[in-house]
């Protein structure tokens, strides 16, 4: 039986598109808003056909050092691009485009 990589079946779904692999965090302690964001960052990345490192940050210490005062946040490539709310989808995707 020939057996397929998962890092091979990952390369051949997407050799022929683009590959925008991002570094996205999810900065909040664990409350409704931030599970929720997850998922809907989740969602928007498999709609958008996107590849990123999505990262749970639960820790108060790291969420501090980033500057924001209200969780949930959205954090792409090390830079904050959303804080102290939950984005619709249509607003969610247009973030996640222009900062991949």
């Amino acid at each position: 039986m020939f057996f397929i990589s998962k890092a091979f079946r990952i390369f051949a779904k997407y050799k022929n598109k683009k590959i925008f692999i991002m570094e996205i965090k999810i900065l909040g302690t664990g409350c409704a808003n931030c599970k929720a964001l997850e998922k809907a960052v989740l969602n928007s990345l498999a709609e958008m056909d996107f590849v990123a490192n999505v990262i749970k940050e639960e820790d108060i210490q790291k969420i501090i050092s980033y500057g924001i005062m209200r969780t949930p946040a959205l954090v792409i490539n090390e830079k904050v691009v959303l804080s102290g709310r939950v984005p619709n989808t249509k607003e969610l995707k247009e973030i996640i485009e222009k900062n991949k």
